[in-house]
């Protein structure tokens, strides 16, 4: 294991003292509070090692090209190594508590003293700011697997120690219980938009056009007409296609329309295909480098390949009138990993995404969570999986009471939950079963409670994660999911009380 070199504090800043504005100076005592949370549970250390080892692993990689055996990191190099993880770390955080892109959140931390403080940055010298791009970068310099190690160390150093005279590590004035156990899951909507069939065709135009005007840019052209003309075609039978509804014989002019778009389609690929064996061939003259290359061929082979299917999808639906299962159609071009998720909520009936599960203790800190990549079994069969990983994580520790709505009820759950010792507070399916159980005062209790799990639900979606997703992939939701349930964690314990709150106060 690396030894972590210690930090060499810089001269920083003095913040002004603001008067009259309640919610900056909460906001910025939840910020002071939350660095001294970071600091005190040693989820920087975790963060520093992995990207330590890693740091290790490559310099060997390169090493053995080289012909060398060994390879050693300056300690010039791993304090660049540390300050950049412990920026990173503190940056999304930030981000995440505020709630702001990528681009917007660059704009906020340079104009802001007081972010730039929790971030380390604000130096008397000179104060510099990461970009958007640096921004994205640091997101996901970690995968989701260290991200919840980070969240399991959080909440072990929350909960009770050993010695009752001693206080836990985050100087909380009561120690956080893992005794109850509330789940839910919900559908983390992708950022696209609502797969119409003729709409992909759309889509695939625009992006085998743009790339084709790319290519030509560089001077290696095949006879066609201007790239813009055949994407103003697309756009032109879109608008069509969509003034058919409601009129008569709109089922023939559909079908008409999309014909058209076939035969365009057609010519688009066609088009495509050239230019990207041209480029293939010729790069060399041009002034793109072989990744540059690679990422425009890449670009044309990803639509070209899924074309085919994409056609057929919508012949079978506006021609054919026939339907297509859901685990056969393409949602879209650029994400394979987005699954039809049936909800019925008010919202509506269908979403287009993830599931995600999440499961919550008593004052609402995340115990677990998981975000589906393949379509979702159903939830009875989610219950399980998350205690085994509570019971892996928290060193065999498992919650007294485990409370759920009717999705998750079945009867290998309550066996299961019967042999682990854990009280079932599941609501049944059962009409019968449920009034039964409506008798007991403990079960209406935490019914009542689990309520607030929709909330918490709410919370992670709209205030942490955003709705939708702006993850262009099932990894990047993946990971930017970890991000909002530590950012959210940290959030949740630092505006508990702490065991010196009152003698803070007096000093105050």
């Amino acid at each position: 294991m690396t030894k972590i070199l210690p930090f060499q504090n810089e001269l920083q800043g003095v913040l002004p003292v603001v008067v009259g504005n309640a919610e900056y100076n909460k906001f910025k005592t939840l910020l002071f509070r939350i660095a001294e949370i970071i600091e005190l549970s040693d989820i920087e250390k975790l963060a520093i090692e992995y990207i330590l080892e890693e740091a290790k692993r490559d310099g060997l990689k390169a090493a053995k090209k080289e012909g060398k055996t060994t390879t050693q990191i300056s300690e010039q190099m791993q304090m660049s190594i540390q300050e950049r993880v412990r920026l990173a770390l503190r940056v999304t955080i930030a981000r995440k508590l505020t709630e702001q892109s990528f681009r917007s959140f660059s704009v906020r931390l340079a104009e802001s003293g007081l972010l730039q403080q929790f971030c380390m940055i604000d130096r008397i010298d000179k104060i510099q700011v990461p970009s958007k791009s640096a921004l994205e970068r640091y997101e996901k310099m970690f995968p989701e697997q260290i991200i919840r190690e980070m969240n399991t160390i959080l909440l072990k150093a929350a909960i009770s120690p050993e010695v009752e005279t001693e206080e836990n590590r985050l100087k909380l004035e009561e120690s956080i219980s893992l005794d109850e156990y509330f789940a839910d899951s919900t559908a983390v909507k992708a950022n696209i938009h609502y797969p119409v069939d003729w709409v992909l065709l759309r889509d695939a135009t625009r992006t085998i056009m743009k790339a084709v005007k790319l290519i030509r840019k560089y001077g290696l052209k095949n006879r066609m007409d201007e790239p813009s003309d055949f994407i103003n075609a697309i756009n032109k039978l879109c608008i069509e296609m969509t003034h058919t509804k409601g009129k008569k014989d709109s089922k023939k002019k559909r079908k008409k329309i999309y014909r058209l778009m076939k035969k365009l389609l057609r010519k688009v690929a066609l088009h495509g295909l050239r230019h990207q064996e041209l480029l293939e061939n010729r790069w060399e003259e041009t002034d793109l480098t072989r990744k540059e290359t690679d990422l425009i061929i890449e670009r044309i082979e990803n639509v070209l390949t899924q074309l085919p299917e994409a056609i057929r999808q919508g012949h079978e639906r506006i021609i054919g009138e026939r339907l297509v299962k859901n685990n056969e159609k393409i949602l879209s071009l650029y994400d394979k990993d987005i699954h039809v998720i049936v909800r019925g909520k008010a919202g509506g009936k269908l979403e287009f995404g993830n599931t995600l599960f999440l499961a919550e203790q008593a004052d609402g800190l995340i115990l677990d969570w998981k975000l589906y990549q393949d379509k979702v079994p159903a939830d009875s069969k989610i219950l399980k999986k998350s205690i085994e990983r509570l019971e892996k994580e928290y060193d065999n520790y498992i919650p007294k009471s485990a409370t759920t709505d009717r999705g998750f009820f079945s009867k290998p759950n309550q066996k299961f939950l019967k042999k682990k010792g854990i009280k079932d507070y599941m609501c049944p399916r059962s009409v019968t079963e449920l009034q039964d159980r409506l008798k007991e005062d403990d079960f209406c209790e935490h019914q009542k409670r689990r309520a607030q799990t929709e909330g918490r639900i709410g919370i992670i979606k709209n205030n942490f994660l955003g709705n939708p997703s702006k993850g262009k992939s099932f990894n990047s939701r993946n990971v930017s999911t970890a991000w909002s349930v530590l950012s959210h964690n940290l959030w949740v314990l630092a505006r508990l009380p702490e065991a010196d709150a009152l003698e803070k106060e007096k000093v105050a």
